[in-house]
């Protein structure tokens, strides 16, 4: 089951997961987002089934995974990879907008991970994967309700593994840096030196980060935050 999988790095995951055979459950707002993604899985020829879903609205959510139980019975793997954000001036970020945001991220990161467990729970167990980012440990200007939102995923990731963890169910984060999910022909030679790996990142790297910490041989690992984002966040940087 993947959230915010009508594009970008979601339709990769999914992508990544139907060529390993699984069935796929995909949630996004987005219809036309969502018919694009299926399109792609059936190429690949991946079952997959798929839910509109506004994560800022609980009862959407669980109204998603009540078809999820109709169709598939429960999940085995829920990757927590919609998200959203709005680049305001602390001075002028409304409290609209940062209740949106906060409710779709973290909020909804929360609900989706809690009616997932109590399907895992009764079926032996599972793994969740929670998307944070690199903005959780570092920020531009006028990120607030967006870093608080992927800081809040962090904390809350630890808090499930420990409070899950006895239900065998494993709860990870991936904090991914630069992904590129344009053109990445179109980048600049500048946009790859900077990463002390020598590139921007793909999807790519977010699915097999995923399709590792979700195999079953991988049950030890549970708690964690896996960054993704070819070195960056330990590189300093000064003025010359």
């Amino acid at each position: 089951m993947i959230t915010g999988a009508g594009k970008g790095i979601g339709r990769n995951i999914a992508l990544a997961y139907a060529r390993e055979g699984a069935k796929l459950f995909l949630i996004d707002r987005s219809a036309d987002d969502l018919k694009e993604s299926e399109n792609s899985l059936r190429n690949v020829g991946g079952e997959v089934f798929s839910h509109i879903v506004d994560l800022a609205r609980p009862d959407e959510i669980t109204q998603g995974f009540e078809e999820v139980k109709r169709l598939l019975g429960h999940p085995d793997i829920l990757i927590n990879n919609a998200g959203l954000g709005k680049s305001n001036s602390p001075y002028d970020l409304t409290v609209d907008d940062w209740d949106y945001v906060l409710n779709t991220n973290l909020r909804g990161t929360f609900i989706c991970s809690r009616e997932a467990a109590k399907l895992m729970k009764d079926n032996g167990g599972g793994a969740i994967i929670n998307i944070s980012s690199t903005r959780a440990l570092m920020s531009e200007p006028d990120t607030e309700a967006y870093a608080a939102s992927k800081g809040g995923i962090l904390a809350l990731t630890h808090a499930l593994a420990i409070s899950l963890g006895p239900d065998k169910i494993m709860v990870n984060a991936i904090s991914p840096g630069w992904i590129e999910t344009g053109d990445y022909e179109q980048l600049k030679a500048g946009d790859h030196q900077q990463h002390p790996a020598g590139r921007v990142g793909k999807p790519d790297d977010i699915s097999r980060a995923c399709l590792f910490l979700t195999n079953p041989e991988n049950n030890f690992i549970t708690g964690t935050n896996l960054v993704v984002d070819g070195g960056m966040t330990r590189k300093m940087i000064y003025e010359e």
